[in-house]
């Protein structure tokens, strides 16, 4: 009975400290995002997380989309969004590496693949 009171206590210890040292996501982010023939535009992603659960939007100048299957994985946060080009759909992943104020991503869809920073708004 100790032994199995004394696991418990251990996995609840390590659920607990999983969770406090999660990213904290949450909150308004920019980026200078480079696009097609060399053009950059910037964009502003509002997200929050909900446990391993992230939502949220980007804001570019043609309008605002939402961010689907997102996901928060300790300081990896994950999510996509599908596009549609010149009547074609796409979908494009991103995957980043939350380090204090600023992720770094990677947006990877079709053969294309770009990287660039998000950093926290003040």
């Amino acid at each position: 009975m100790k032994l199995r009171t004394f696991v418990l206590a251990l996995v609840t210890f390590a659920l607990t400290a999983i969770t406090l040292f999660a990213a904290d996501v949450t909150g308004k982010w920019t980026a200078t995002v480079q696009g097609r023939n060399g053009n950059s535009r910037e964009v502003t992603y509002n997200l929050k997380a909900d446990g391993s659960k992230l939502t949220g939007t980007t804001s570019t100048p043609q309008g605002e989309r939402e961010i689907e299957n997102g996901k928060v994985d300790g300081d990896t946060v994950s999510w996509s969004q599908t596009m549609n080009f010149g009547g074609e759909s796409r979908t494009l992943n991103y995957t980043g590496k939350m380090a204090g104020d600023e992720i770094k991503v990677t947006m990877s869809g079709g053969q294309a693949s770009r990287e660039f920073v998000m950093k926290r708004a003040k």
